[in-house]
This record gives C-alpha cells, sequence and structure tokens, in this order.
C-alpha cells in the first residue's frame, strides 16, 4: 500500500454510513490509486465483504487492536 494514503474516520459510523463513503471515494479514485477505511464496528467489516467480494476493488483488512479494524481498499486496474 501507499505511504501517503488517504485514511477515512468511520469510528462510530454504523452502517450504511461507511459503505457510502467507501463508494464516494472510490468515484474519486483512478484505477490503481487506495485508500484505508478505519472502523470501530465489526458489522461494518461484513458489510464490507459482502458488497466488494465480487466487484473491482481489492480489500485486504487487519485487526490492530481489539475492536479497531484497518481496511485498505484499492480500485482494480
Amino acid at each position: 500500500m501507499e505511504k501517503d494514503i488517504k485514511v477515512i474516520d468511520c469510528f462510530g459510523d454504523i452502517c450504511p454510513i461507511p459503505i457510502i463513503k467507501i463508494e464516494q471515494e472510490l468515484e474519486t479514485l483512478k484505477p490503481g490509486e487506495s485508500f484505508m477505511l478505519v472502523t470501530d464496528h465489526s458489522c461494518t467489516m461484513e458489510a464490507i465483504k459482502d458488497k466488494y467480494s465480487k466487484s473491482k476493488v481489492k480489500i485486504k483488512s487487519k485487526e490492530v487492536m481489539n475492536g479497531v479494524w484497518e481496511v485498505y481498499i484499492k480500485k482494480k486496474r
């Protein structure tokens, strides 16, 4: 992932707000560009996996501390 990656803070946001923020950011990206979303809701992780599992984005996530996830989203070429 990129060093100076844009971070979208979704702490406290419940679905569908994180998905809306992802959609808005994806509209601004060129293929190959990426961003990171930070969330503290496990339901957000499930919603992201469900929505983007068969799409033109690559998703990587990791739980960086108990109940906090960093989700890396890259628009495929």
